[in-house]
């Protein structure tokens, strides 16, 4: 079987078992995911879910945000860890946003990678979440069940685990076959316990078991 076969085998069946799967951040507007996002950097997206509601009913807006004082950032976002680096790279991104772009979040890719804090991962989820527009997203979960699936052979560097993927995944399918791997690798093929191979979706096509 080559890998574009069994990417696609991967893809129908994670699409049957997790129809539904999503950014599992909450977020109704751009540039509140982009906040989030740096935010969940060694962070859970649930302890991040319970933060950014106070960070945005102080300021609501990207102006407001980008006048903000530093210090009052990451007092709201200190939970989240790395407080004082996640809150200057929130403030310097905001005040680009809101200088260079009108407070709006630009919709090319290498504009978006130009803003503070803002990496491959980030950027890939503004494209395919928000623009629905092609896009890989390498978390941990993504790299580490790429690697076991055998989608990947022993590739960990997220650069090149997507470009490894865009090979082999359809563009319309890879912004969804990120958030489904989430979810399963959540959900069945663990880290922190023994994967549930017994009722895993792909046992009998993951590199890990033939």
């Amino acid at each position: 079987m080559t890998k574009k076969q069994l990417a696609a085998l991967v893809i129908e069946r994670l699409k049957t078992t997790y129809p539904t799967s999503e950014c599992t951040l909450d977020y109704d507007e751009a540039w509140k995911l982009l906040v989030s996002v740096r935010l969940a950097a060694q962070c859970t997206d649930a302890r991040v879910n319970e933060i950014v509601p106070g960070l945005f009913a102080k300021f609501p807006t990207v102006e407001a945000l980008a006048n903000a004082e530093v210090s009052e950032i990451e007092t709201i976002v200190r939970p989240c860890g790395l407080g004082k680096s996640k809150a200057r790279d929130i403030s310097l991104c905001m005040k680009m946003l809101h200088e260079k772009y009108d407070d709006r979040v630009p919709e090319d890719f290498d504009a978006l990678l130009e803003l503070p804090g803002v990496g491959r991962k980030s950027a890939n989820l503004v494209m395919g979440d928000v623009l629905k527009k092609p896009a890989i997203v390498t978390d941990t979960h993504c790299i580490r069940l790429a690697n076991r699936i055998g989608l990947v052979d022993n590739i960990k560097d997220p650069y090149k685990v997507e470009v490894a993927l865009k090979k082999i995944v359809p563009e319309e399918e890879g912004n969804d076959l990120c958030h489904r791997l989430v979810d399963h690798g959540r959900a069945v093929c663990t880290a922190r316990t023994k994967p549930y191979c017994d009722k895993c979706c792909l046992a009998d096509i993951c590199k890990k078991n033939i």
